[in-house]
């Protein structure tokens, strides 16, 4: 079964599935490990990785390399923050193929200008509704596999609005998204309205220290969220752990004092697989 079949089975059980992010093939390996039923690949957190803010600084061939490494990694969903599909309609085109051929199981595209910056800062600026209802169009009609699941993301919430927003979430269901993103809600309220108001599938972005109010996986399961992602946390965890590491590092010479903190020599080669590629010399 292709992973986009995989991901529509997901999201039309009934179940709500929580998809945390990824930004390389080490912490897509990670995820499917820990027993998550999907992974998202998280633009932001590719744009840090590289030692970049979110503000689209990354190229669209150097997000599409991360994003294969992510899949190649995974043996469940990958759904890909696709950013503005970078640029016009004809971007978007090339993007969504190349998504596609890579193995995505489903993306999500928004309405921010290009280039972009994180949804969780300010001073955000938002393409019309009208282009951006053809890009839905576009990355719609630009795919072969049709179970491929198609996100739209508004981020009118903090430029045009919350009744905004919600008319712009509107338009994108009725231009042929699979699922809508209303990024940054502000309130319970707020996501309790997007719930109630939007028609189809929902995603909600969350994440501890962002705009959104934290909201359990339960709740937002009985508010009818099929998909909840969570982009940056591994990120930031990593972040801890490396900075503890080089303090220690910086004091003592060496990490024998936290050993307890680290991953052993021979569970990091059963993570990255080591045995099955030297395998390869005895076929």
């Amino acid at each position: 079964m292709k992973n986009s079949q995989a991901l529509r089975d997901l999201l039309n059980s009934g179940k709500t599935i929580m998809a945390p992010g990824a930004y390389d093939g080490l912490s897509s390996r990670l995820v499917n490990l820990a027993g998550f039923d999907a992974v998202y690949a998280s633009g932001g957190a590719i744009a840090r990785s590289a030692g970049y803010p979110d503000i689209g600084l990354l190229s669209f061939t150097e997000v599409i390399e991360r994003i294969e490494k992510i899949v190649e990694a995974s043996d469940i969903p990958v759904i890909a923050d696709a950013d503005t599909g970078f640029g016009g309609t004809a971007n978007v085109q090339r993007t969504v193929r190349a998504l596609e051929r890579i193995g995505v199981a489903g993306f999500h595209l928004e309405d921010q200008t290009f280039p972009k910056r994180c949804g969780h800062l300010d001073n955000k600026s938002l393409i019309d509704t009208e282009e951006m209802c053809q890009k839905i169009k576009v990355a719609r009609a630009s795919l072969h596999d049709t179970n491929c699941v198609v996100i739209a993301r508004t981020d009118a919430i903090a430029i045009e609005g919350f009744e905004a927003a919600l008319v712009r979430a509107q338009r994108y269901v009725d231009a042929g998204a699979d699922m809508i993103f209303v990024e940054a809600p502000e309130t319970l309220e707020q996501i309790q309205i997007i719930a109630q108001r939007i028609p189809g599938p929902k995603l909600m972005n969350m994440f501890y220290g962002g705009k959104t109010p934290l909201v359990s996986l339960q709740a937002l399961a009985e508010l009818g969220y099929q998909l909840v992602i969570v982009p940056s946390d591994l990120q930031r965890a990593a972040i801890h752990a490396m900075k503890k590491t080089l303090v220690e590092l910086k004091r003592s010479g060496d990490s024998h004092a936290m050993s307890a903190e680290l991953t052993s020599f021979s569970e990091r080669e059963l993570i990255i697989q080591t045995e099955k590629y030297l395998a390869l010399d005895d076929l």
